[in-house]
């Protein structure tokens, strides 16, 4: 086993990494830090090209050409440990970045998506997504959910007993081109977030294989059904150790053995992995990388990838986190009890699991000046405090940095995943816009991803977008 094999770095989430930035890349350089690189380059022109400012004081920031190679990345890390022609697909998970541009952007470069809601398929759908690359995966998929996918073709994994019932009254009155399978959960344990864990013994995800009498209902429910071709096991996420992350694999490929033996042919002819590699969220540094997670793959559960079984997987935030930035004006800068805080725009709306889980998902915070240059000055103790009117939206409690003033900028790190998804209306507080950015030799240029939402709209969703009074007519 190589040594990258046995550096299973998965305490991802360290809140005591530097805070400072990245100079521009020399020759030879790490991908991480020409990410950085790009990325200081990008704050500074977003400063300079109005991106951000006062009239726009926090915006997301994406780079397209971290996103690609990602993507380059992960097709790579599996093409190098199955045969020639091994059927795989690479389904990006929307939860993690729910933008139709993204979508169309990871399309492009050869990525599907994993749907988890009706609101998820039709993003996908927006993007272009074919139905052969678009798998759904959902503990609670409606009549309806089930009817659309079966009609356009859409893989289906079912979650449980109920759900497979309803998916028999399906196909027998109407024919269907999808692939369908089973959700199970291998049961092996959770990990560092127990929010997160999705393989626990009483996770709500799947069919429990080691409850007693569900993993041989498993196996006849597949001898019973011909047409089920598919299992499916996720039993990674943020905090998951890799060990971990391979025996769920490992139980769902042995499981998928003991059907094709008693079936008597190959019955199951693909496995469905899941995603949830962690992200380490403490430095520039991508790891661990999907091609370590495929060799250790290859390692402990060879015979799934001697190009027997088509392999389908489900990343999402090892895809995106490092690829995008939040960046937020300092708007004021004060003291309490001797400790100084820089009032910010971006807080609980844009980090809503940092400000409430601070010790699972600490960000790195980088300061620059009012021009978009990284700040110098020596490491000072500060908080990093977000606009919300309640004590703890704070990014960063006590975080050496240099002394934060008004008007420069602050820049949450790796908030690619997730932190442009997850927008929490406190406050009633806008949606920042999202600008994907290319930064070439000559210049840095941007594309609006997502519009900066405005007061009408928020106006709108708060129900006052009529002339009604609908309370008052009741």
């Amino acid at each position: 086993m190589g040594h990258d094999e046995d550096n299973d770095q998965t305490t991802v989430l360290r809140a005591d990494a530097a805070p400072g930035t990245t100079p521009a890349a020399a020759p030879g350089a790490t991908p991480g830090s020409e990410a950085a690189a790009r990325r200081d380059r990008a704050v500074r022109a977003a400063v300079e090209q109005g991106v951000v400012g006062p009239a726009a004081p926090v915006a997301g920031l994406l780079d397209v050409a971290g996103i690609r190679a990602s993507a380059a990345a992960l097709h790579a890390a599996f093409e190098a440990v199955v045969p020639p022609g091994t059927p795989v697909l690479h389904a990006f998970a929307v939860k993690a970045t729910p933008l139709v541009p993204v979508l169309r952007l990871l399309r492009a470069a050869g990525i599907g998506a994993e749907v988890a809601s009706p609101g998820e398929l039709a993003l996908a759908r927006a993007a272009g997504m074919p139905p052969t690359a678009t798998v759904l995966d959902s503990p609670a998929k409606t009549p309806a959910e089930l009817r659309e996918a079966l009609a356009l073709g859409i893989a289906v994994n079912a979650d449980n007993p109920q759900e497979l019932a309803r998916i028999d009254a399906m196909t027998r009155s109407a024919l269907t081109g999808s692939p369908l399978g089973i959700r199970v959960n291998p049961q092996i344990g959770g990990g560092a977030i127990d929010a997160l864990s999705t393989a626990t013994a009483t996770s709500k995800f799947g069919v429990p294989l080691r409850d007693e009498d569900a993993r041989e209902w498993v196996v006849r429910a597949f001898l019973d059904r011909p047409w089920l071709t598919r299992l499916h096991a996720h039993s990674g996420s943020q905090g998951m150790p890799l060990e971990k992350m391979v025996r769920g694999v490992a139980a769902a490929y042995e499981l998928a053995e003991e059907i094709n033996e008693r079936a008597g042919r190959q019955q199951v002819d693909t496995v469905d992995i899941g995603g949830g590699l962690p992200v380490n969220f403490g430095s520039d540094d991508e790891t661990p990388t999907h091609a370590q997670y495929a060799r250790r793959l290859k390692s402990r559960v060879p015979g799934l990838l001697d190009g027997r079984y088509g392999i389908v997987t489900e990343f999402g935030r090892s895809l995106l986190a490092k690829h995008g930035t939040v960046l937020a004006r300092v708007e004021y800068a004060k003291r309490a009890g001797g400790r100084p805080i820089a009032v910010t725009h971006a807080g609980v709306q844009v980090a809503t699991r940092t400000v409430y889980a601070p010790a699972s998902w600490p960000l790195r915070i980088a300061a620059f000046d009012a021009k978009g240059l990284p700040k110098s000055g020596p490491a000072v103790g500060q908080d990093v405090a977000g606009p919300a009117c309640f004590a703890g939206d704070l990014l960063a409690e006590n975080r050496p940095l240099p002394l934060l003033e008004p008007g420069d900028y602050v820049a949450a790190l790796d908030t690619g995943a997730y932190y442009f998804a997850q927008h929490y209306s406190y406050n009633s507080l806008a949606r920042p816009g999202v600008h994907g950015f290319a930064a070439d030799a000559d210049a840095v240029r941007f594309a609006v991803v997502r519009e900066p939402q405005t007061l009408d709209e928020i106006v709108a969703e708060a129900g006052g977008g009529t002339e009604r009074d609908a309370l008052r007519n009741l």
